[in-house]
């Protein structure tokens, strides 16, 4: 069951949902206007945060804000009657998918010619059901690598990172409030024969996160974390890339040094990351 949560007077959040891959969408709050972040995988998802905020008396806001152009956070676009912003990449990527089908037998052809993945025909089935009546809008203010939105009272400065997920990716820095909106910056590629994450591509991510001076971060398909819980991550992050750069992508040896680090056993998170790397490092990326 989805949530409506209160961080701030000036930021909520709708948490997600992963059985149909419903990423977290937040809200901005401004004297002057307010701002969505992300449109929702749907224009059932889009309606429902929106109805749930008019239910919790939070201004309905006039600006949406696109993190990538993956389908969970722009199909909802078409829903939303506001001003639409994106980087000029996402518009890019979104134009590509205006002509597709989503039908079962077209995604499943996607599927099989290496379009699209298996996991995301399967969450656009289930959210959608039978009745497919899907229109990709396009954004129609677009920023290059940097945009600041002032809300009147808040700023929200909107930051082009990329990263291995998409390399489109913005994230949102909501200054007053020092929340960071990070979407899916730092999750892995899914859009390869193997899920990865690269060395160059996550270290240059991470520096550029470490600019902002932020106490709470948002994970699209997670939470938000405390800014201690991302260091934690990120100090993952930053360790695995450097080991599978020293040692060329061996995954044993990684694996040892990783384990002299932390002086203990791999857990599940740990291990997935470490499968991502050498992922990245043999598929040559």
């Amino acid at each position: 069951m989805q949530a409506l949560e209160k961080i701030s007077n000036r930021f909520w959040y709708q948490t997600p949902v992963s059985e149909t891959d419903r990423p977290i969408l937040g809200v901005v709050i401004g004297d002057k206007r307010s701002l969505m972040i992300d449109a929702g995988n749907s224009e059932a998802h889009a309606k429902y945060f929106l109805s749930e905020l008019e239910k919790n008396h939070i201004p309905q806001p006039s600006l949406v804000v696109l993190t990538h152009w993956h389908w969970d956070h722009t199909f909802g676009l078409s829903a939303l009657d506001m001003i639409s912003v994106a980087s000029k990449q996402t518009k890019d990527e979104l134009e590509k998918l205006v002509s597709f089908e989503w039908s079962d037998a077209a995604l499943d052809e996607r599927v099989k010619s290496g379009v699209e993945i298996e996991f995301c025909a399967n969450a656009i089935k289930e959210e959608f059901g039978s009745e497919r009546n899907i229109t990709i809008k396009l954004p129609e203010v677009t920023f290059e690598k940097r945009m600041d939105i002032d809300l009147g009272g808040v700023t929200c400065q909107i930051h082009h990172v990329g990263g291995d997920h998409a390399q489109d990716s913005v994230i949102v820095y909501i200054k007053e409030e020092k929340i960071l909106f990070l979407a899916d910056a730092i999750y892995a590629n899914l859009y390869a024969s193997k899920r990865n994450m690269t060395v160059k591509r996550t270290l240059q991510l991470l520096d550029k996160i470490a600019q902002f001076d932020a106490e709470t971060y948002i994970l699209s398909h997670w939470k938000p974390v405390s800014k201690h819980e991302y260091q934690q991550e990120a100090k993952l992050l930053r360790n695995l890339a450097h080991l599978t750069e020293q040692y060329e992508g061996r995954y044993d040896e990684i694996k040892i040094a990783y384990q002299s680090i932390v002086n203990r056993d791999l857990n599940e998170d740990e291990l997935e990351t470490l499968d991502y790397f050498v992922n990245g490092f043999e598929l040559g990326e």
